[in-house]
């Protein structure tokens, strides 16, 4: 099934464009539960049956396994082309004969582990290094991946590794990706970056992002890819034991996101469905992140992206003061076209 192609945006002063639903690789990774060869690669040959057609990567991810999948899955349709980002910072080797595994939360995952390399040749090394696991010769969008510890080294050696590397045609687009907005928005200000991915800080449970990330990104033309719209899951199921930014949410947290899930409710609107829709509603946002381990997930969540959900809705969430006064929201439009927000 091939839906309507989604308006594209581009990225900052790059040529290349993304739609406005794109799949996260990390879940098929097998991060914090196991996911299959055959799963994986049916997510990722659906995503594209459905128009989604940007997929976000790391090394990170599986320690390779993520940008394998995504390899063998496009070697199975080579037919396609869809915009890839992957990330770098953290290179990969082989695991120390009787060494634990380096997990990070990911199941089944290769015999490697992971090492910070922030310096010139350790950046190209990276890019070439996911090049042969994705299988191509050239990627879309190269990011800095989780610098928290590193700034002085992002401003030394990884960005100028990264501008050069997109000076020759490497690599499309440049940016970061982070959970945090302060060191964004310094390397956004500093640094001429094409986009940043920033995961949960700004979604229909917390928009921190708008106070900082996005006036800078606006001001110097550089775009927004949200992932984590979901805070971990609180904002698909907000239930107790519920999940939000990577562990078990408190109560204060949990209740907020029922008062949400309420008022969806009460529009006879999914919460996840408006989650998705809000995230991408701003115009500083380019598209947004959803991991999924199934094909039959991506569907749930390109459908949800694409369902109509009315003013009122919007309208009592700022009343309640559950959304910021000042937060972009999308306008209704029909149920057609691949799941994407706005």
């Amino acid at each position: 099934m091939n839906d309507t192609p989604a308006p594209r945006r581009r990225l900052g002063g790059s040529a290349v464009q993304v739609g406005p639903l794109g799949l996260g690789t990390a879940p098929l990774a097998g991060l914090n539960e196991p996911v299959g060869d055959a799963d994986a690669r049916a997510a990722l040959l659906t995503a594209l049956d459905r128009g989604i057609d940007f997929f976000d990567t790391a090394p990170h991810y599986g320690v390779g396994l993520a940008e394998e999948r995504i390899g063998a899955a496009l070697a199975a349709r080579p037919s396609a082309a869809p915009v890839l980002a992957t990330k770098v910072g953290r290179r990969l080797r082989p695991l120390p004969e009787g060494a634990p595994d380096d997990a990070h939360g990911f199941i089944g995952t290769p015999r490697r582990e992971r090492y910070w390399d922030w310096s010139r040749d350790g950046i190209r090394a990276c890019v070439e290094e996911s090049l042969r696991r994705l299988g191509r010769d050239r990627v879309d969008v190269v990011l800095l991946h989780d610098p928290d510890d590193f700034e002085d080294e992002v401003y030394a050696t990884a960005y100028p590794a990264l501008a050069e590397l997109r000076e020759q045609g490497v690599v499309g687009a440049i940016g970061a990706g982070m959970n945090q907005t302060a060191m964004l928005t310094r390397f956004v200000r500093r640094l001429d970056l094409d986009v940043v991915l920033c995961a949960g800080r700004y979604t229909l449970l917390e928009q921190g992002a708008a106070d900082d990330l996005f006036p800078a990104c606006r001001e110097r033309g550089t775009s927004v890819v949200l992932g984590g719209v979901y805070n971990s899951g609180i904002l698909a199921r907000p239930e107790p034991g519920a999940h939000y930014n990577y562990a078990p949410a408190e109560p204060a947290v949990l209740a907020r996101a029922e008062a949400l899930g309420r008022v969806c409710a009460a529009h006879g609107v999914p919460l996840r469905a408006a989650a998705l829709r809000f995230a991408g509603a701003d115009p500083v946002v380019a598209s947004v992140l959803v991991g999924c381990r199934a094909g039959a997930e991506v569907h749930d969540n390109a459908d949800m992206a694409a369902l109509p959900i009315p003013d009122a809705l919007w309208s009592d969430l700022r009343a309640q003061g559950l959304i910021r006064p000042d937060a972009a929201v999308p306008p209704p439009r029909p149920a057609t076209g691949a799941g994407g927000a706005p």
